[in-house]
């Protein structure tokens, strides 16, 4: 068969497995009681399951087993990808250190980028930087894998957020993986597309189970190593800026909160309610509308970026970086308009407002 076919088929596999997956999931996690309890920066007022990411990861790597070819390096992202797995599935169920978790991203993206020779070597004249030296190629490499990576897991924080991001984001580099012969990361992409899709099925508002750190830790690792091949594809015109533009949502999110609490004299990993998703829901959006905008911001600032190659790197980003303090001087705005967000009591299923 040819490779639009089988891509299809690679798809629909993971998607099957992920949506007849899912039932038997909140099931038997309801049965346990392994439930997500809301806490004070939650928008959500019901128990719910957080094991989502089990179904995704059940689609992902059985289609890319049946139908992928496990080689140049393909084989040691799926490795990663388990090892991510297996503790945020952990973090899910009891609660894993952050320090024991930034290990297993570290040992992960290890084996990519020592096994697998995953690794950002040029820069391609952004900054007017070309290759780079070994050294500087491994820790550019680390930082950007795990730096994605928990920024795919801090934007989970509305219905159907995290698994929209994902798929805006797998879409656009799968298509320039099928458009220039990137056959094995083609087949990565549509699987983890079809998984994720499965997924969504019952993660739109409202959600009657979560992605959880098994989900949105996997799914940022596997992202970050396409992230990082794309950006060595030399015949991909302004892959450094690309690869951002297509990454926008989340690297915006991550940067912002990072810089609001740094101003605010906090620790840039604190928790709070400063992401642009409670930025949205303070202005009075339901979760459905919050994510719509952010997908149209998202896929709006991806067309941007592709279409406007000519205009150089530099250009490009300068845009991107006015953009994007515009639209966060814009959230920062509307989120002060603080309004009462609806929810629905644990027990009783009366209506009451967070304030």
């Amino acid at each position: 068969m040819n490779l639009p076919v089988n891509l299809l088929l690679a798809f629909l596999w993971a998607f099957v497995v992920s949506v007849f997956a899912i039932p038997s999931i909140v099931q038997v996690a309801h049965a346990k009681k392994l439930l997500n309890e809301p806490n004070g920066r939650s928008v959500h007022a019901l128990l719910t399951p957080r094991l989502g990411g089990m179904a995704i990861f059940a689609g992902f790597i059985s289609a890319l087993a049946i139908f992928g070819r496990l080689e140049q390096g393909v084989q040691y992202v799926l490795a990663g990808a388990i090892l991510l797995f297996f503790i945020g599935l952990k973090d899910d169920i009891v609660p894993v250190s952050a320090f024991k978790k930034f290990f297993v991203q570290l040992l992960a993206t290890g084996i990519v980028i020592f096994m697998g020779d995953v690794r950002i070597s040029n820069f391609h004249g952004l900054f007017g930087i070309y290759e780079l030296e070994i050294g500087t190629s491994y820790a550019f490499t680390i930082i950007t894998i795990i730096g994605i990576t928990n920024a795919i897991n801090l934007i989970d924080g509305l219905d159907g957020l995290a698994g929209s991001t994902i798929i805006i984001i797998t879409l656009a580099f799968g298509s320039y993986f099928y458009i220039y012969d990137e056959i094995l990361y083609s087949y990565v992409a549509a699987s983890l597309i079809g998984g994720t899709v499965g997924f969504l099925r019952y993660n739109f508002h409202r959600a009657i189970i979560f992605m959880g750190d098994a989900g949105s830790l996997t799914c940022g690792f596997i992202v970050a190593v396409m992230a990082v091949h794309f950006v060595e594809m030399p015949v991909v015109e302004n892959s450094p800026v690309i690869a951002i533009g297509i990454l926008y949502l989340p690297v915006l999110d991550t940067l912002r909160v990072a810089i609001i609490r740094i101003l605010n004299g906090q620790s840039p990993f604190a928790a709070d309610k400063n992401h642009i998703h409670h930025c949205l829901i303070r202005a009075g959006l339901k979760q459905f509308q919050a994510v719509s905008v952010l997908a149209v911001l998202h896929i709006l600032m991806i067309i941007l970026v592709v279409m406007t190659t000519t205009w150089g790197m530099h250009v490009q980003l300068t845009v991107l970086a006015l953009l994007s303090i515009l639209i966060s001087i814009g959230f920062s705005y509307i989120g002060r308009n603080k309004q009462p967000v609806v929810v629905t009591d644990l027990t009783s299923g009366e209506v009451a407002a967070e304030r």
